[in-house]
């Protein structure tokens, strides 16, 4: 049995022909995102610029200290010239006993046992002493040491306090942080701090174990407030020495100062630097009111 294929009928392709086109709600919608995306970039770039100038990176940067190098006689006798001492014993232990191969020659000398030991003695290094002199030393107080040719800072420095009551003065030091003591007629140096304080914060210390730079009065009307500090922490002053100890990092910034005052100038050559003080935001601020200079030295 055969079977008869159909003809299959092509299909009308202009039957499913779609026509697709942009309606007004879609060009509305696109033009309103197109818009939203640059109002959106441009705030954006906006806010970067605005958080650049108002934000400042700045790395920190390590404290220096400017260290002079000065001489100094340490705990030498002070006097007016250097002496050559001979080293002594406690300089040269090896010399101390006699070596074993002088000993050996005294005890084989063809005397008898008392001239042999009189032999020992009279070998120098049988000898135990240390160096003499009376001339002391001419370099000035201060950390053992040859040094430079400078003027030391506890010399050339002054500082003009300037106060309208005792209690404005004392809120000068707490700012820097400066602290009154009385030396002297005892083993110990008594501090006061905390000054504006009813009564202020009361210590004793070492006079060997203080660093720090320290200034005493030539004049002033503030040397009575001192005393007036330093009696109500319950420190006696009479017939002692009064004193005030700069932190060290106010003499590093007093020395950054007077460097930068001098305008390249060698620190040799600095004669003379009065600092002043005067309020300033949150407090008070040094500024140099004079500054006289020298010949650099050969």
């Amino acid at each position: 049995m055969t079977s008869i294929a159909k003809p299959q009928r092509k299909p009308d392709a202009s039957a499913d022909v779609v026509l697709i086109r942009t309606s007004a709600y879609d060009r509305v919608s696109s033009m309103l995102l197109a818009a939203l995306l640059l109002v959106g970039a441009s705030v954006f770039l906006m806010f970067l610029v605005w958080l650049s100038a108002t934000l400042v990176f700045s790395q920190k940067s390590v404290p220096v200290k400017l260290v002079e190098n000065i001489a100094g006689r340490g705990d030498h006798a002070a006097g007016f010239e250097r002496d050559l001492e001979a080293p002594g014993m406690e300089e040269m232990p090896e010399l101390a006993e006699p070596q074993l191969e002088t000993a050996l020659e005294a005890v084989t000398e063809t005397v008898s046992s008392v001239a042999a030991s009189m032999d020992v003695l009279d070998n120098p290094a049988a000898f135990t002493g240390k160096g003499q002199g009376g001339l002391g030393d001419s370099r000035p107080p201060g950390p053992l040491g040859e040094g430079e040719n400078i003027i030391p800072r506890w010399e050339r420095w002054e500082i003009r306090w300037t106060a309208s009551g005792l209690s404005s003065y004392a809120r000068q030091l707490d700012y820097f942080g400066v602290e009154l003591a009385a030396a002297g007629g005892s083993r110990m140096i008594d501090y006061a701090r905390n000054l504006s304080k009813p009564r202020p914060d009361r210590r004793a210390g070492p006079p060997d174990q203080e660093k720090r730079l320290y200034m005493t009065w030539r004049r002033g009307d503030l040397q009575a407030s001192d005393k007036t500090l330093l009696g109500r922490a319950g420190i006696q002053t009479d017939g002692r020495l009064v004193l005030q100890f700069i932190p060290e990092d106010v003499e590093n910034q007093l020395a950054a100062m007077e460097m930068e005052n001098g305008k390249g100038r060698s620190v040799k050559e600095f004669l003379r630097t009065v600092f002043g003080v005067q309020p300033a935001s949150g407090g008070f601020e040094f500024v140099i009111l004079e500054q006289r200079f020298r010949p650099a030295p050969p």
